[in-house]
């Protein structure tokens, strides 16, 4: 397939819907049938069982969609790649991160490396774990920085920065003054923590599932510091990374359980040839952190 037919092909199997597709394609509906008519004579299967005017992908069409995806991914990477070395003090680099590191980690990171190489530019976007991870997998990002790490396959990883957790409470909270708190003490508590879908939820979850904690949840957020604003407000206590600022009356207690730990990282597909400004941004990542820890 030539890179426009890859175009338009992914676009029509991630919507599943021939209007939809050619709306955003800007081209005639019966011109995209009859490409797509013309594909799967091709081919010689059908690529999607009609219903209506759905369409959906079928076995064929998911087997098909998979390798259109990365070769649309790599034309992508290929463009960027021969633009890179047209100009090497140039270049785009598509970071995703989440929330959370939105108000320190990329800042400094983008910040020191803009000093080295000032001419590359960012395209930056936020997201829960799971929306991130989907970025970089499908070709949206370039890279993205999650915690904790991704189970899926096909991606590459770097540790970046190894966060201790802590449980935060309300000042007037029973455990305040306490040097170290187990999650098995805190069967009768509020929880307050992220929503399904974010990296800090599935850390929480794993925490609960060692400890055999069922946790009472008052509170779901999409934002830490909506969460730590909730703790302040003493309306329930929440599992929260130890070295990040949290607002006026909120006390970290060090969690004493095993793995009470965020592992911060970048992530990139492991099947995408990255572009020049990408690989320089990787590789300086990985520098900065391993100086942050051996400081």
């Amino acid at each position: 397939m030539l890179g426009a037919d890859l175009e338009w092909f992914t676009t029509l199997a991630e919507l599943e819907n021939v209007t939809a597709a050619a709306e955003r394609l800007h081209m005639a509906q019966p011109t995209l049938s009859r490409m797509l008519g013309r594909l799967e004579q091709r081919v010689g299967v059908r690529l999607f069982d009609r219903q209506g005017k759905r369409l959906a992908l079928n076995e064929f069409g998911r087997v098909y969609y998979e390798h259109a995806r990365r070769a649309r991914a790599e034309l992508q990477a290929g463009e960027q790649a021969v633009a890179d070395l047209a100009n090497p003090a140039k270049g785009v680099v598509r970071l995703a991160f989440l929330h959370s590191f939105g108000s320190w980690m990329v800042p400094r990171l983008i910040g020191d490396f803009r000093r080295e190489s000032g001419r590359i530019a960012f395209t930056l976007s936020q997201g829960a774990a799971e929306s991130i991870t989907r970025q970089v997998l499908e070709g949206a990002a370039d890279l993205a920085i999650v915690s904790p790490r991704p189970t899926d396959p096909g991606l590459g990883w770097k540790l970046l920065a190894r966060q201790p957790l802590a449980l935060g409470v309300p000042a007037d909270h029973r455990v305040a003054g306490r040097r170290q708190v187990r999650l098995s003490e805190l069967g009768d508590a509020d929880f307050i923590t992220m929503q399904p879908g974010y990296g800090m939820r599935r850390i929480f979850d794993e925490l609960c599932a060692a400890a055999e904690l069922r946790p009472r949840i008052a509170f779901e957020s999409s934002d830490l510091i909506t969460v730590a604003g909730l703790v302040a407000a003493g309306l329930g206590v929440s599992i929260l990374p130890a070295e990040e600022p949290v607002p006026p009356g909120v006390v970290l207690v060090p969690l004493g359980d095993a793995g009470a730990v965020r592992e911060v990282g970048l992530i990139w597909s492991a099947t995408a040839t990255p572009a020049d400004a990408v690989r320089r941004f990787r590789d300086f990542a990985e520098e900065w952190a391993r100086a942050r820890r051996t400081r």
